[in-house]
């Protein structure tokens, strides 16, 4: 039987901090807020890859209390501006493509489970030219559920073509964690996006340090 190896998408695959904090900044200026996330800044860099609405309330948090019903005016605008100019900034980490193309010479089955709007998730892997290196993209509403609930896991090793007791989840957050939990499948975190080695406190399966020791982290959790 096939293995089948399910990727997050932000922080896992692709570094994506830079297009979503400028994103973000383009919803505050909409709004008429002089409020400015900073790329080269580690606290923005990680709040920006748990989504929109986390970035807009860090900015909020900044200049006084947080106004749910702004960050709700703000995330269509962020949306609106990460559509115009998904791709400018973000790119593969380091051997992650590569990683990819190996697991499918192999003859396994390649997915991504995201909680970016799948929509979104399309358009930057066609403008990423990866669209062909994926059996399965599973994005945040694509079904009735997200990560962490287990039926997103579950419907993307699916739609790959694979089998729960031969999957794993690579993912970079506690949330990529408590999915694979659910779904009663291994949990490989990487250590390379802005988490870093405290990944290493969710007590994944496995860390991955380098997509060139992918196989050896699959290794690790019996696949």
């Amino acid at each position: 039987m096939k293995r089948c190896v399910i990727f997050d998408l932000d922080g896992t695959l692709c570094d994506t901090a830079g297009d979503l904090l400028a994103a973000a900044n383009a919803a505050f200026a909409h709004l008429g807020h002089d409020i400015r996330l900073d790329p080269g800044a580690a606290e923005d860099r990680a709040v920006a890859l748990r989504g929109g609405r986390a970035m807009l309330r860090l900015g909020f948090s900044r200049v006084g209390p947080v106004d749910d019903d702004e960050v709700d005016a703000g995330y269509a605008p962020l949306l609106d501006a990460y559509g115009r100019d998904i791709a400018r900034h973000t790119v593969f980490y380091p051997g992650a493509v590569d990683a990819v193309r190996r697991l499918r010479d192999r003859g396994d089955a390649v997915g991504i489970c995201t909680n970016k709007p799948e929509e979104l998730a399309v358009r930057l892997m066609a403008e990423l030219g990866a669209t062909d290196l994926f059996d399965s993209l599973v994005g945040a509403d694509t079904l009735a559920v997200r990560k962490p609930h287990p039926e997103h896991l579950v419907e993307s090793i699916r739609r790959a073509g694979g089998d729960l007791s031969r999957s794993v989840m690579i993912g970079d957050t506690e949330t990529d964690r408590e999915t694979a939990t659910a779904a009663k499948v291994p949990c490989v975190l990487v250590t390379f996006a802005p988490a870093g080695g405290s990944v290493a406190d969710l007590r994944p399966d496995a860390l991955l340090h380098d997509y060139a020791e992918l196989e050896a982290a699959l290794h690790v959790v019996g696949l």
